[in-house]
């Protein structure tokens, strides 16, 4: 079981004007992902506009960014409030040559933390491939409790946690309870360095889209001890972390691919795109990282 990266970029899903999956940018935002530092790939996650996605849609999205990702690890959102649907997802992404998977927490029907520690479970003993368990409350209502991760971490094959709680006490919770072995991303571009602070590994980024060598270069700063440079790097993409969430993501982070000259396409509805005056904001907030995303082109 390889290492699934530091720095992992929870991929957009890019879409036609007939708002089918454009498959051949969705190959050329691989490359250019991983041109910009991305040393795994994180698709079909809510980034990814996942709800919206078919389970046959998500299937050929993995087959084509396993193809065009050659070496670097990819990683497959599987995770629904349908423990079989979850796990039928988990065996199709096996198949497929996906090397991780990463599972959100159910939603909509608020499991308790013995039906969290089952769900997961189950998920787990149903395939090979590493699995990310991913503890979202702002979106799906429940929190992974700090007991249950200290359970789950004892699976095999679970081998870390991204945390979008926003909570630095729980993910320093989750970080007494577990083995170091047991891995920790930030979920959340805002918190990655503090998170860091605590004993993360690392995250599963949105910026990367835009600020992918930034993001790296932070990582590697901390990781020498260089802690000025570190946090000079995340004062410096503050700014645009805020801004990329100022509308339902992903909606500002595609207007910010679409400024840079790399369109892929629209969000899916419920959603709405990025309104005249958050668009007008990400291209001032852009200037700075601009030569280093064109330079992946």
């Amino acid at each position: 079981m390889r290492p699934l990266g530091r720095l992992m970029t929870a991929m957009v899903t890019p879409f036609t004007a007939e708002d089918t999956v454009d498959h051949a940018q969705l190959a050329e935002l691989t490359r250019r992902l991983i041109a910009e530092g991305s040393d795994g790939l994180v698709v079909t996650g809510t980034t990814g506009e996942a709800p919206t996605l078919s389970p046959t849609e998500k299937v050929a999205v993995w087959q084509t960014v396993v193809a065009a990702a050659g070496a670097t690890p990819v990683i497959a959102g599987v995770g629904t409030n349908d423990t079989a649907a979850s796990i039928e997802l988990a065996k199709q992404a096996e198949a497929v040559g996906c090397e991780g998977l990463l599972a959100v927490n159910p939603y909509y029907n608020k499991p308790n933390q013995a039906g969290l520690f089952q769900h997961f479970q189950a998920i787990a003993v149903s395939t090979s491939l590493p699995l990310i368990l991913y503890n979202h409350p702002p979106r799906t209502g429940v929190c992974i409790e700090p007991e249950t991760l200290a359970r789950l971490a004892e699976l095999p094959n679970v081998v870390g946690i991204k945390d979008s709680s926003c909570s630095l006490e729980l993910v320093s919770q989750y970080r007494r309870v577990t083995p170091e072995p047991f891995r920790i991303w930030s979920g959340d571009d805002l918190l990655t360095l503090p998170i860091l602070s605590v004993g993360g590994h690392g995250v599963i980024s949105v910026t990367s889209h835009v600020a992918g060598q930034a993001i790296r270069q932070m990582l590697i700063a901390w990781e020498r001890g260089d802690v000025a440079t570190a946090r000079r790097l995340h004062l410096d993409l503050l700014p645009l972390h805020k801004a990329l969430f100022m509308a339902p993501s992903p909606a500002p982070t595609k207007a910010a691919l679409a400024l840079l000259g790399f369109p892929v396409g629209g969000v899916r509805l419920p959603l709405t795109a990025a309104d005249a005056a958050l668009q007008t904001l990400l291209k001032d907030l852009l200037v700075p990282w601009r030569h280093e995303a064109l330079a992946a082109l």
